[in-house]
């Protein structure tokens, strides 16, 4: 039975729900306030497993569908560009609702993808920015393959192992003698 318990509890903290520990207390300052904003937020932010659900469905079904439109306008980079960029911050942002945003937060944070977070995000504010503001075509499809790359560089960064095995192959793809 203990089994089972340890097992649900580990099924909560995967999901980003609270795990109520009897020997954890809870962090406090000295003015009694909560230790930080995330953990502020993540108080506030209960919903039921069926809502973070629901939320992740609804925000990774809308990234795609604004991903996948976005090839409709791929001859008006700008448009392409903003399309693209928003589909990917809706796809990045419904994970938040099945692992919660503080653990979002820290799993990118994470001294294994810190790199591609930051360059992830550097990124999509780029594409943005030539499309908001630069308006020109150009610097913003080379924002978009940039975009496309650190996407790909960061979801690798969540499968063990992927990035050195890509890494292996695109060498020795080049490393070849003709």
């Amino acid at each position: 039975m203990e089994k089972m318990n340890n097992a649900f509890e580990k099924m909560k903290m995967l999901v980003g729900m609270e795990v109520e520990d009897e020997h954890q207390q809870p962090a406090i300052e000295e003015d009694g306030n909560s230790f930080s904003f995330m953990d502020d937020f993540n108080r506030q932010c209960t919903l039921t497993t069926k809502q973070r659900f629901y939320g992740f469905a609804i925000c990774l079904v809308s990234g795609l569908i604004c991903t996948l439109l976005s090839i409709l306008v791929f001859f008006h980079p700008i448009k392409f560009g903003i399309t693209f960029t928003f589909g990917n911050l809706l796809a990045l942002g419904s994970t938040a609702f099945l692992i919660g945003p503080k653990r979002q937060v820290s799993m990118m944070l994470d001294p294994v993808r810190i790199y591609a977070t930051a360059i992830y995000l550097a990124s999509m504010i780029i594409a943005l920015f030539c499309a908001f503001y630069v308006r020109n075509k150009l610097l913003t499809l080379l924002a978009i393959m940039l975009e496309f790359g650190a996407l790909i560089w960061y979801s690798l960064s969540y499968i063990p192992f992927a990035r050195s095995m890509v890494s292996k192959i695109m060498v020795s793809c080049f490393d070849t003698e003709f």
